[in-house]
Order: C-alpha cells, then structure tokens, then sequence
C-alpha cells in the first residue's frame, strides 16, 4: 500500500474579536520561530528536536503565552524549513573555472548561508485534536488560541469527497493573507500500489518548447499539446513587467509582486490542467515516463529573443510533482529516465545522430533508414522504449550511441 498525500485549502470565518486572536497568536508563533531560526544559525545548524528542545522548551514556556503542543510545532517547522532549504542548495552546486579553464562544482550545504532563514508571515501550526478539532457535525471547527479555544464556520465547498470519504487529517496551517484567514490541512489516504505486472500502459511524455507535452503511448497513438498560446501569454507578463521595472517607482514595485503572483497562479492552473488532462486519458495502470530534466537547458534558438527566457523558466518541475500525484490517486506511476539521445535516437534502425533532427522543420529523418518524423513525437517514442526497459527490469535505463545499425 501507498500513501496518498492532498492538501486542503479551507477558508475560515472568524468574528472581529476572532481575528485578533488568531492574529495575536500567529504572530507569537512567528516571533518564536525566528528566535529558533536564530539559534540554530548561531549552534553550527544543529538540527536536532532533543537538542532544540533541550535548549529553548523551558525559556519559551515562561516567556510565552504559546501551549506546550504549539511551541513543539515551532521546533518542528523551523527544522523542517531548513531542512527543506538544505536540499535545495544541493540541487544547485557552486560552479566556478579554475585556473585550467574546467568547470569545478562545489556542493552547498547550510554553511552557505549568511544570515537565519527568516520567517515572514505569521502562521500557526496546529495538531489535530490538540489544537483543531471538527465539531458540531462537521459544521464549525474549534481552534486553540492564546486563551481558550475558541469555534467558528468554515467553508468545505470543493473538499466534500474528503470530508466523506476514508482520509486521515493531520496538521494544520493557518495563514492570514490579504485580510482572509485559512487552514491548510494535510491529508493522507492508502491506496493501492502500481502493479508493475500485468502488463501496464506506457506512456512517453516529451516535455519541451513548441509542445509542453506529447505522449506517445503504447498503442501508437500520439497526444500534442501546444504551447504555443502559453508562449504568447508569457510574453505579456514580460512587457508588463518590463513597463513596471522602467517606472521603478514604489507602487510599480507592489504591482510586480502582485503581477509575480498572478502569473505564477496561472502557470499552476496550466499544469494542474495538463496533469489531469493525462490522467484522465490514459486512466489507472499506466506507467508515465518522463525525462530527468534536472539541470537540464533547452534550445530556444529557434525562438523569437523576447521569449527564449520566458519559456525557460516554466515550471517542468511542478508538471512532473502534479503528475505524480495524480498517477499515484489511480494505481498508476510515474518514472524519470536518462534524457540523453532522446531527441537524437532512430526509434526503428537505433542510430543516434544529432544531425538527423532538423530544428527549423521539427522534423527527424534519420539518414541510415529513412524513417521521418515529428521531432517531437520521436522524443517521446525514446522515452516509452527506456520506460519498457524500466519495467523489463533495468533501474536505470538508457540511450546508448550507435552510430552504424547494429
């Protein structure tokens, strides 16, 4: 069995005297986590529960209004930021050329830092049962405060299949943004795991410029899906956001944070839409083979210079997340593969010859056997045949070059 991971966005309805204690206490939680985030910054990253708690438990009971449940959350979410944060800097070695002119990576960990990570907004969380709680027939919920608990209305529209349905809820976060207050609930349900047996669908996905995606499946048929209004609507942020940096004044300064959020709201729409649209296609019990596209560069010079930056920078990385938890919901799975030769490979004869693919035409037309197709559609044949490999048993399947038919 599986763990099946969702996040519940639920809005709450506080009165005024409501509002200012969960503001009263979010900010309260929000000043002990930078205190913490200061003393592991100052004990060498120490990020040890025992020894944080060992350290700051006793100080932080006498000086704070906090429950003893909420001041362990604050020990667990700073560990966990920097946690987070840790594995984000190994993502992103430091690249330098030594003196022979070679690349030299040097891995990050937290030492890099030069300041505490700082914790901006004041949040809360809360463990279930400890510190929420549904009550009255699931129509209010009772939250702790600095006080006693205190209930109140929420809304569940668009959440009612979790709310009936076997899922198990653990903690919360409440967060207070643009004068509306919510609790953000992790949930997990199990489920069946993939069954790589039985012969399932394969699906290749070629994630990549003109297409965010083409599937090729296992049947030979072939999904596109186009990028190219995707393309046309990045490039409108990036002249309004050109327009509001040559002004430089502070409101064109909240209008690009407030222009920053938007896009990035509407890129997470895209993929969410692109995720489902697959899943819903090719159903339960499909594998979906995907490139490892970490660190990864795509060619954009057959693109206009006003949006080779703009589509590099979408989120690949959060089509792939959502994928992934939406194959997981219905028995099916997900895998990476090496991305070399991809692009390149004859998926008939096995020649691998970069020049068979021409980049002006989106065409491939391999020169040994005279096969021609979309560039894109053979891309994502490559990555179904590593994918079969997976299956077939082989952890990390491959390309390898050959230049003449074996």
């Amino acid at each position: 069995m599986a763990k099946l991971g969702r996040t519940i966005k639920m809005r709450l309805y506080p009165d005024t005297d409501q509002a200012e204690q969960f503001l009263a206490m979010s900010q309260e939680y929000q000043r002990l986590a930078n205190v913490v985030s200061q003393w592991i910054f100052d004990h060498a990253f120490q990020l040890s529960w025992l020894k944080i708690n060992h350290q700051l438990y006793k100080r932080f009971r006498q000086e704070s209004p906090l429950n003893s449940q909420m001041i362990q959350s604050v020990f667990r979410t700073v560990v966990a930021r920097y946690k987070t944060v840790r594995e984000q800097m190994k993502q992103h070695p430091y690249r330098y050329k030594n003196e022979e002119n070679k690349w030299i990576q040097l891995p990050k960990d937290l030492t890099w830092l030069v300041s505490p990570i700082q914790f901006h907004r004041p949040q809360a969380d809360l463990v279930r049962q400890s510190n929420y709680s549904f009550v009255d027939k699931m129509r209010q919920i009772s939250i702790t405060t600095l006080g006693k608990r205190t209930k109140l209305g929420f809304t569940n529209k668009g959440f009612e299949e979790y709310f009936a349905a076997n899922w198990k809820f653990g903690t919360a976060k409440l967060i207070h943004n643009r004068g509306k207050w919510f609790l953000h609930i992790g949930i997990t349900k199990e489920v069946s795991d993939f069954d790589t047996k039985n012969q399932p669908q394969i699906v290749g996905i070629d994630r990549g410029l003109r297409f965010l995606a083409t599937a090729f499946d296992s049947e030979g048929k072939t999904l596109f899906f186009d990028g190219q209004k995707i393309l046309r609507k990045r490039k409108k942020f990036l002249e309004s956001r050109r327009q509001l940096q040559s002004k430089g004044t502070k409101s064109a300064k909240k209008k690009l944070k407030q222009l920053a959020r938007r896009e990035n709201r509407w890129m997470t729409d895209v993929n969410h839409r692109l995720a489902k649209t697959l899943v819903t296609a090719y159903g339960s019990h499909t594998l979906f083979v995907l490139e490892d596209l970490t660190n990864v560069t795509f060619n954009t010079s057959d693109f206009p210079k006003s949006l080779r930056n703009s589509h590099r920078s979408w989120s690949f990385f959060q089509l792939e997340s959502f994928l992934m938890y939406k194959a997981q919901a219905i028995q099916s799975a997900v895998v990476k593969v090496n991305p070399a030769f991809t692009s390149q490979r004859c998926p008939k004869c096995g020649l691998v010859e970069k020049t068979n693919r021409h980049h002006d035409t989106h065409e491939y037309w391999c020169a040994q056997c005279q096969y021609r197709c979309n560039d894109d559609r053979l891309g994502a044949m490559n990555i179904l045949i590593l994918g079969q490999g997976w299956l077939n048993g082989v952890k990390h399947p491959k390309i390898k070059k050959l230049t003449t038919a074996g």
